[in-house]
């Protein structure tokens, strides 16, 4: 997986969590904090050109720190993925996870490899 390849993962990622998070709220009002919280996460995710890297930080945090019981929804890899901030919700040991799938990704992509980091990753938390 080379890093164009990880970029598409880690956008289909998000808007997958964007499109969910969306249904999630839709019975909610309007004006509805959660709800206005999911639409800025998709219409990030929809906006050709979306400076992701500084915009989706602020999103983030806003889901980790007001609507904590949403948080475990959120895909982890994209924590990693996001860095900066993000990774105060993130312990160390798993930040070191992401770290070493992060080096082998780069080195499997440098050898021409086929990477599946969702194999590799079960394999470094010895979920396999």
């Amino acid at each position: 997986m080379n890093d164009e390849q990880y970029l598409s993962h880690c956008q289909a990622l998000l808007a997958g969590f964007a499109r969910t998070l969306a249904q999630r709220t839709d019975a909610l009002p309007p004006d509805d904090t959660l709800r206005t919280l999911a639409a800025d996460f998709q219409r990030l995710v929809g906006a050709p050109g979306a400076d992701l890297y500084h915009q989706v930080g602020p999103l983030i945090e806003r889901l980790f720190t007001t609507y904590p019981d949403f948080a475990p929804t959120f895909p982890r890899e994209l924590l990693w993925f996001f860095g900066g901030d993000c990774l105060h919700f993130m312990p160390d040991e798993e930040i070191a996870v992401y770290q070493q799938l992060d080096e082998q990704r780069i080195e499997a992509a440098r050898r021409g490899e086929i990477f599946d980091p969702a194999a590799v990753r079960a394999k470094l938390l010895k979920l396999q």
